[in-house]
């Protein structure tokens, strides 16, 4: 492989560096997990990487434990991401995709940032981000910020709504602090066990009242449509329902909403039925 690497450390170097790039063919990199595989497979000519990795601004690399709302920066890894107490304890979606992500090496260095920017309908971070409904912060090379809902961010397969001059910051999860119990998780289906993409991915999370009263669900779907799609009308379907009292006919009739989302393909690793079928099956599984 062979490309120019250019390394700021203060975002007036970032912001220099992205403006001497507009035009010209250039990547951003902190982990590299993603984008060194992609440079290997298929190399891109006269192409410049920043390198993120020595960035130093708590904004992009630090997590945040406000009332209310936790913030990570686009630079923090999925281990960090496994180690935070908050994030354990009310996020256990984001938790678990942060530990089921490739192996403990790359959970080093593979960044939330660069989860979400690949974009992939694969990503397990940003499915787990979507169920949660997380916001994304949006930098630009003139210093202006701007926030995006996550379902917005992304356009496509393996797009975003990132312009040219601009760079992912952080992003935002709402965290109920008022002692609602969470049901939450993350269901990765893979042809093997390690080191995978998923051929189907499930995020859900669920808060619910002492009372047994579901207040609020967040579900999302990964590997099944081209983007990573937020299951409006099952969480609609679960809302005002007692927690306790959902049986198979209406775990089925949840499962059945969601497959509304899943446009799936046959490809390689999985069959378009394949695919619906797991859907519908793991969709069921969260409530037994």
């Amino acid at each position: 492989m062979n490309f120019n690497v250019a390394s700021p450390e203060t975002n007036e170097e970032l912001f220099e560096v992205i403006a001497a790039n507009q035009g010209r063919n250039f990547r951003f990199g902190a982990g590299c997990t993603d984008l060194l595989i992609e440079l290997k497979k298929q190399p891109e000519k006269d192409l410049t990487v920043i390198n993120l990795g020595y960035l130093n601004d708590p904004q992009f690399n630090s997590i945040e434990n406000n009332d209310g709302s936790v913030r990570i920066g686009a630079l923090v890894t999925a281990n960090r991401i496994t180690s935070d107490l908050t994030i354990q304890e009310r996020l256990p979606v984001l938790y678990e995709a942060a530990n089921q992500l490739a192996s403990g090496q790359i959970r080093q260095v593979a960044t939330i940032g660069g989860n979400l920017c690949t974009a992939s309908p694969a990503g397990d971070m940003a499915c787990a981000l979507v169920a949660l409904k997380a916001e994304c912060e949006i930098l630009s090379a003139n210093g202006k910020v701007r926030v995006v809902p996550i379902e917005d961010f992304f356009t496509g397969v393996r797009k975003t709504d990132l312009k040219e001059n601009e760079i992912l910051r952080s992003v935002q999860i709402p965290v109920n602090n008022s002692g609602e119990k969470v049901h939450s998780g993350f269901i990765k289906v893979g042809v093997r066990r390690s080191m995978e993409c998923s051929v189907v991915s499930l995020a859900y999370h669920i808060q619910i009242t002492a009372d047994d009263i579901i207040t609020l669900a967040g579900i999302a779907i990964g590997s099944v449509a081209p983007t990573i799609k937020f299951a409006s009308s099952a969480c609609e379907y679960l809302t005002g329902k007692r927690f306790s009292e959902i049986g198979s006919s209406e775990s089925e009739e949840f499962a059945t909403k969601i497959l509304e989302y899943a446009s799936p393909i046959s490809d390689i690793r999985a069959s378009a039925w394949y695919r619906e079928e797991v859907l519908f099956n793991i969709s069921k599984s969260i409530f037994e």
